[in-house]
């Protein structure tokens, strides 16, 4: 079965079994909602168990979350920097345009037909997801999701047309 990354623990918050979560994912009311039912994964990325969420509250740039039958600090300390991950199985469909992360990552780079680079990851800094392009013999391009830059995502044909606007790419 495939999972898919959502949330990193990285720190207890009070006595009563919450977590801070550090989340990767556009979908956190959905994905960390009561009742939502994840996978733990530990530091080494080996299934631990499924967990179900009994509590979700948002807190600064964390969400914090309580698993169900654990309400304790003692019980859920030894899950700091555990990885929160769901099943492909429980993925909702997206709406047209809309995508995933695991979709994305890897996808070819073009600009017009010249090949830039592979997207390795995506960061979420803020108002808009910022995709990290590898290049082979130059620093990691970073391109905002934003519509003048990206023109065309060809899931189909595992591509993305971009256009590179003036002070993007500091190399040239």
């Amino acid at each position: 079965m495939n999972y898919f990354n959502v949330g990193k623990i990285v720190n207890t918050q009070g006595l009563q079994g919450e977590m801070r979560v550090l989340s990767v994912t556009d979908f956190a009311e959905e994905r960390f909602k009561k009742g939502a039912r994840l996978a733990l994964f530990n530091d080494k990325d080996q299934f631990v168990m499924d967990v179900e969420i009994a509590s979700h509250r948002k807190a600064k740039n964390f969400d914090i979350i309580k698993f169900k039958g654990m309400y304790h600090i003692n019980d859920i300390e030894k899950y700091k920097g555990f990885s929160l991950k769901i099943a492909e199985e429980n993925l909702s469909d997206l709406d047209e345009g809309e995508f995933y992360y695991h979709e994305i990552i890897g996808l070819d780079v073009y600009e017009g037909e010249e090949l830039i680079g592979q997207i390795k990851e995506i960061l979420q800094p803020g108002a808009n997801d910022v995709w990290v392009v590898k290049r082979k013999g130059k620093r990691d391009l970073l391109l905002p999701y934003i519509p003048p830059v990206v023109l065309e995502v060809d899931m189909e044909n595992k591509r993305v047309q971009v256009e590179l606007l003036e002070g993007l790419d500091d190399e040239d």
